[in-house]
């Protein structure tokens, strides 16, 4: 069987390269969308996996970001141009800024150098925060991410823990070792004879809010109390 954990185009290779051999997926986009399965309840051909939650949480981020940067009147947004979820994450997102009376500066970003642009720009047009909406592309370069947010002081919240842990400000999104986790589950129970058709495309609902209280040290930012009681993880 084969395991594709990782960017949905791992999922996309696998279901090219056989339609017998099983297949166990591990996406943040919609697998129905992409062609992976035909539905979520009855996949029907021969792979299944853990669907994550990611563009139903890009209101949450905005939230975050006003409770966290309250005098923010501006929340940039970094979103990668070639994802597929792209417009439905522009629709939440530009929904809660609305709600919230905020407004948004779209930033798009497929590469190192863009990002470091982004930010640039956010800078010079005085963006208070910065949202940075879940793309696949955007999970290896959050080193760039992360440093571009600390050359030019803008917090920022991200989609994935890893990027609190490697000095962002603050991450909100689905566990990544939790799906991972229910994959493992699925690829022991098809290797014991389950079949993918009677196993339908679950859903990773596990979501964490992580917050890097160095890095809000070093942004001269104050975290309510309140925000900081809700964390599920600070890093100190």
């Amino acid at each position: 069987m084969i395991a594709a954990l990782g960017s949905p185009a791992c999922g996309i290779a696998a279901k090219a390269a056989t339609a017998t051999i099983p297949i166990v997926f591990v996406t943040g986009s919609d697998p129905v969308g992409m062609g992976l399965v035909d539905s979520l309840n009855r996949p029907t051909g021969n792979a299944t996996g853990i669907y994550m939650l990611t563009s139903s949480l890009e209101p949450k981020r905005v939230e975050l970001m006003r409770e966290a940067v309250p005098n923010a009147q501006t929340i940039g947004v970094i979103v990668d141009p070639d994802s597929p979820d792209t417009v439905q994450q522009m629709k939440e997102l530009t929904s809660a800024a609305s709600a919230l009376g905020r407004q948004l500066k779209i930033i798009s970003a497929s590469s190192g150098s863009d990002v470091e642009a982004g930010f640039a720009t956010m800078a010079a047009q005085g963006v208070g925060a910065v949202v940075v909406a879940s793309a696949p592309i955007y999970f290896a370069q959050r080193d760039k991410f992360v440093t571009a947010a600390a050359r030019y002081g803008i917090p920022t919240v991200y989609f994935v823990r890893d990027f609190a842990d490697e000095g962002g400000l603050m991450s909100y999104g689905t566990s990544l070792p939790d799906a991972n986790r229910q994959a493992g589950l699925y690829t022991g129970r098809i290797l014991k004879g389950d079949k993918v058709a009677d196993l339908p495309v679950q859903q990773s609902v596990k979501v964490e809010l992580v917050i890097n209280l160095k890095t809000a040290k070093s942004l001269g930012l104050s975290i309510p109390l309140p925000l900081l009681g809700r964390a599920d993880a600070v890093i100190e």
